[in-house]
C-alpha cells in the first residue's frame, strides 16, 4: 500500500503531507488552557496611534472602501520607494518595481508562484519558515535545504555552495532570520551574492525583521545591523525582495506587504497576485504609506523596547538552566530543552501548557534534517514585561522534566 492510499481523498495532491500550520495549534492551545502565549510571535500592544487613526480616517473618508489598484495604491508605492531609498540607497521605479501583497505571505506565495516552475531547485536555509516549505511544494519545486546548525547558527559558506547543482534556479533566503534571530553579515551575504552571479540565481530575500535588531548582540556591532543583499554589487538586477509594516509596525493583523525589485521578478508576483487576492487592503494602504513617511522613527524605538525584553526573556530562560541563544534580530529566542530529559521539542511543547501554563513553538519542524533542531524550542518575546515575567514565572514553578 503506497503512502498516498493513506492521504485524504479531498486533499489536492499538492497539499498532502503539508499539516496544519504550527502557530493555529499551539495558539489554539494557549487559549484553551489559558497559558501565556509566548508561542506566536504577534505583539500584545498595537503600533503608533496616528497610523490607526489614519486607516479610521481612511474607512469614514468614502474613498478607500473599494478596489484598490491591485499593483497598490501610488500613495504606498511611492512611500516604499522612499523607505527603500532612505535606509538602503536602492532607487525603485514605483509603477514598474514595487507591488503590494497582503502581508509578507502572500509575497512568498506570489514570488514562488510566479516564478518558480515544476523541477526548479530552491536553496533554502533551514530552519524554515513553514510556509516556504508549503509553497515550493505546491509549485513543484525540489528544495535544497542548507543549515544554520546550533550553537551559533552561522551560515555553512562550503554546504552552501554544495547545495547548488545545475538544476538550482533560487536562493530563498531570510534575514533577519526566523526563528534563529540570526542577522546574516556582509561576508556570508556575500558568499551568496558570488553564488548567485556565478550561477545566475535568483534571490527572494524575505526581510520582514529588517528593522528588528541588536546591535548590542554578540561579536561586533556592525555584523547586527540589516543589509538587504540588493545593495551588493551586481545584485540589485537579480534580487526580489518581501517585507511588510506588520512586524516593523506591530501592525501583524493588518496584513499589508510588498515585493520589490526588477520590473520582471515584480511583474511575476503580480501576475500570480491578481489571482490569488487581487487586491490588498485599500483603506490600509494610506495608513501604511503614513506609516513610512511619518513614524520613521517608530522601528527604532521598538527595536530598543525588544532589545531590553529579549534580554529578560534569555536570562529568565538561563536561569531555569535551559542553553538559550540570545538572537540578533527578530522576535524569538531558542532555547534548547535536551537536558530536561524529553524526546524532542514536540513532546515538550504539547506538555508545556498543562505543566507550565505557557506555550512555546516546536522547531523541528521547520527543519528537512529534523535532528538538528530536534530539541529546540522557540519563545516570543514581542510581548509586555509584565507577560514575559507571568511566564518565566510559571516555567520557575513547574517541574519542566520529563
Amino acid at each position: 500500500m503506497t503512502a498516498d492510499s493513506h492521504r485524504d481523498p479531498r486533499l489536492a495532491r499538492r497539499l498532502h503531507g503539508i499539516p496544519p500550520t504550527i502557530f493555529a495549534r499551539m495558539s489554539f492551545l494557549a487559549t484553551a488552557t489559558g497559558a501565556v502565549n509566548l508561542g506566536q510571535g504577534f505583539p500584545d500592544v498595537d503600533g503608533p496611534s496616528s497610523v490607526a487613526e489614519r486607516a479610521a480616517a481612511a474607512l469614514h473618508s468614502g474613498r478607500h472602501n473599494q478596489y484598490a489598484p491591485g499593483i497598490g495604491i501610488p500613495e504606498l508605492r511611492h512611500a516604499i520607494v522612499r523607505h527603500q531609498q532612505r535606509h538602503y540607497g536602492l532607487d525603485l521605479d514605483p509603477d514598474r518595481q514595487v507591488v503590494v501583497t497582503t502581508g509578507c505571505t502572500e509575497a512568498i506565495a506570489a514570488a514562488i508562484l510566479g516564478l518558480v516552475d515544476p523541477g526548479d531547485e530552491v536553496v533554502v536555509l533551514e530552519p524554515y519558515y513553514d510556509s516556504y516549505v508549503a509553497m515550493l511544494q505546491v509549485a513543484g519545486a525540489v528544495r535544497r535545504p542548507v543549515t544554520l546548525r546550533a550553537p551559533d547558527f552561522r551560515l555553512d559558506v562550503e554546504q552552501l555552495r554544495a547545495a547548488v547543482t545545475p538544476c538550482t534556479r533560487f536562493v530563498l533566503l531570510n534575514t533577519p532570520h526566523n526563528p534563529t534571530g540570526t542577522v546574516l553579515t556582509q561576508a556570508e551575504l556575500q558568499a551568496v551574492a558570488d553564488l548567485a552571479i556565478e550561477h545566475d540565481l535568483v534571490v527572494i530575500t524575505d526581510e520582514v525583521y529588517e528593522h528588528l535588531t541588536y546591535p548590542d548582540g554578540q561579536g561586533d556591532a556592525a555584523t547586527h545591523r540589516h543589509l538587504p543583499i540588493a545593495t551588493l554589487p551586481g545584485m540589485a538586477e537579480r534580487t526580489l525582495t518581501l517585507s511588510s509594516v506588520g512586524k516593523s509596525y506591530s501592525f501583524t493583523g493588518w496584513k499589508v506587504g510588498w515585493a520589490t525589485g526588477p520590473a520582471d521578478l515584480v511583474e511575476a508576483v503580480l501576475a500570480a497576485k491578481q489571482w490569488l487576492t487581487y487586491t490588498s487592503g485599500s483603506p490600509l494602504q494610506p495608513a501604511v504609506a503614513h506609516a513610512l513617511d511619518e513614524e520613521g522613527d517608530y522601528p527604532l524605538r521598538l527595536g530598543a523596547d525588544l532589545r531590553e525584553r529579549r534580554d529578560l526573556l534569555c536570562a529568565g530562560l538561563s536561569d531555569l538552566g535551559l542553553r538559550v541563544r540570545v538572537p540578533e534580530g527578530t522576535y524569538f529566542a531558542l532555547a534548547d530543552i535536551g537536558e530536561l530529559g524529553w524526546p524532542d521539542g514536540a513532546t515538550f511543547c504539547d506538555a508545556l501548557p498543562d505543566r507550565a501554563g505557557v506555550v512555546a513553538i516546536p522547531v523541528q519542524g521547520f527543519y528537512d534534517d529534523a535532528e538538528a533542531g530536534r530539541q529546540l524550542v522557540r519563545f516570543a518575546f514581542c510581548k509586555q514585561p509584565e507577560v514575559i515575567e507571568e511566564g518565566l514565572r510559571r516555567l520557575s514553578a513547574a517541574d519542566l522534566t520529563a
